[in-house]
């Protein structure tokens, strides 16, 4: 595709295709061994992860793929139709925190998440990091100037001033930083530098009034099926997102169906079914013998375009290794959005032990800030009906969902600047597979979380506290994350760079790149006290 002219509005997205904050709440651990994660003041390091007890780590035996997404949002598109960085305060917290019941009601969730939002906007410093990059007062940018000093300029503090151009409206200044970044970025170069040339196309989509557009095209022109597992199989082998996603809720599954004899787990970002395939295994090793195992898959569009085909390979695949490990298996398909999920399509049937699980996709799932419908909470009201066993929610520890253009686009550099690092420390710069696997699997969403607004927005991450919230005012209490599953994550993190690191609050387990959380894994239960 090619550049945009200079300070025109010609469609296109060329080339196709900061720091850390941590909250005070997680401290080092210097003795062995895992704390009990229930405390809030529990930071675990790999260094000091010498629990007895071992878990078998996780290996998928194949790479599990919905779409052309990011690590975390390998689903596609789930639209069915304001907030700043969070203060250390309150994002790995409850403002809720010491409440015992809750009714149900949309008003509720509506000012209790209202609450959480406005305390998260006294706290932000992160746009005003960058305020000092201006010209003296009442003069104009010289543009021949900065793009001669373009060496010597903070790449970071020109992308804030160019979306401080967008949001402000003053597009003749946004085209001339998008004509600056143009030289500083490169799909090849540092982190920033990468995230940089992604960022910017997200700025010019918006500019045009493009993003919609981009985005969908960018669905349309999506490689092939084969190519995009290989592209989200690079991803999965050298980050640990998915790894930690897969591992935590095993565990924490296996630990609440202990004993029992017929068990439903439903899945609401199914993929591969390549998750179930270590669960399945350990059943299968279970003394006294394996339980009558059912699984519920929820697919759409996008996921059966990568995988090739629809939701019966994945029983089938399953159906297979299950048997192969003397396991009795049921498979039931909802080959639908998570938006349009109702009871009966779940294959919910009297006698189970029901379990929920949400990887990486309740996100995708609209609220009250975009549908009356509000799916978000609905769908957690409808799985608290089922009496389910456990739910695991693994998220992306970044706050995009309400918050105005320019603190979204702060968190969004500041989050996936970390990714990137990350991603830098697996992979040499000129590794072609990992600038396919970005340019494939990343750039999208960030387009998305730039350019797009109201339904046409799908990446709309919450931090663990507004979640906390949700999750309260739906009708579950918060299940502490054991020690065993925290060990569990922490072989896996063994295979990894040494800055990824493992951080337990209020009994959730964090998923860190140096001190930047980047996802995080809870566990909830129905709560007994909820008031119906």
């Amino acid at each position: 595709m090619q550049t945009s002219q200079k300070h025109h509005s010609a469609a296109g997205l060329h080339m196709l295709y900061p720091q850390v904050y941590c909250s005070p709440q997680f401290q080092a651990i210097d003795k062995n061994g895992f704390s009990d994660i229930p405390s809030k003041e529990n930071f675990f390091t790999l260094e000091s992860s010498t629990a007895s007890g071992s878990l078998p780590s996780y290996d998928s035996l194949s790479v599990s793929i919905t779409s052309g997404r990011s690590p975390f949002s390998p689903q596609g598109s789930q639209s069915c139709i304001s907030d700043l960085h969070p203060s250390p305060e309150n994002v790995y917290g409850s403002p809720l925190s010491g409440a015992s019941s809750f009714a149900y009601d949309e008003a509720g969730v509506k000012s209790k998440i209202r609450e959480l939002e406005v305390s998260l906007l006294s706290g932000d410093t992160k746009v005003e990091e960058f305020s000092g990059f201006s010209p003296a007062a009442g003069k104009s940018w010289n543009w021949d100037e900065l793009l001669a000093l373009t060496p010597q300029l903070d790449l970071k503090e020109v992308l804030v001033e160019a979306a401080r151009a967008v949001a402000d409206g003053d597009f003749a200044t946004a085209y001339g930083f998008l004509d600056v970044l143009e030289q500083m970025v490169s799909v090849s170069g540092s982190p920033i530098q990468r995230l940089g040339t992604y960022m910017a196309e997200g700025l010019r989509a918006r500019l045009e009034g493009s993003g919609s557009n981009i985005y969908r095209a960018l669905k349309c022109n999506e490689p092939t099926g084969r190519e995009l597992m290989s592209y989200m199989g690079v991803l999965y082998e050298i980050c640990p997102y998915w790894k930690f996603a897969y591992t935590t809720a095993n565990t924490a599954i296996l630990e609440a169906i202990a004993g029992e004899t017929r068990v439903h787990i439903i899945d609401f970002q199914i993929a591969q079914g390549s998750q179930y395939l270590f669960l399945i295994q350990e059943l299968g090793k279970r003394p006294g013998g394996p339980p009558l195992l059912r699984v519920t898959g929820v697919d759409d569009s996008q996921s059966t375009y990568a995988r090739g085909g629809g939701l019966s390979l994945v029983g089938e695949r399953l159906a297979k290794f299950a048997e192969s490990c003397g396991v009795p298996f049921e498979f039931h398909d909802a080959v639908m959005s998570g938006c349009k999920v109702q009871r009966e399509h779940l294959g919910v049937e009297p006698g189970f032990a029901v379990v929920v699980n949400f990887p990486y996709v309740l996100h995708h799932m609209p609220d009250e800030s975009v549908s009356v419908e509000n799916h978000r909470d609905r769908l957690l009201h409808l799985i608290k009906s089922l009496s389910p066993r456990l739910v695991t929610l693994v998220e992306q520890e970044s706050n995009t969902n309400t918050s105005p253009f320019l603190s979204r686009f702060v968190e969004t550099l500041d989050y996936y600047t970390a990714m990137f690092e990350s991603i830098d420390a697996a992979r040499p710069r000129d590794d072609k597979q990992r600038i396919s696997a970005e340019q494939h699997c990343v750039a999208r969403d960030i387009v998305n979380m730039i350019a797009c607004e109201e339904s046409e927005r799908v990446e709309r991450h919450e931090v663990l506290g507004k979640w906390r919230v949700r999750m309260m005012m739906a009708g579950f209490a918060g299940w502490p994350i054991s020690t065993s599953v925290a060990f569990a994550a922490s072989e896996i993190l063994k295979g990894y760079d040494k800055n990824y690191k493992l951080g337990g609050s209020e009994g959730a387990l964090y998923l860190f790149w140096k001190r930047r959380p980047m996802a995080t894994c809870s566990a909830w239960k129905p709560n007994p006290n909820q008031i119906e």
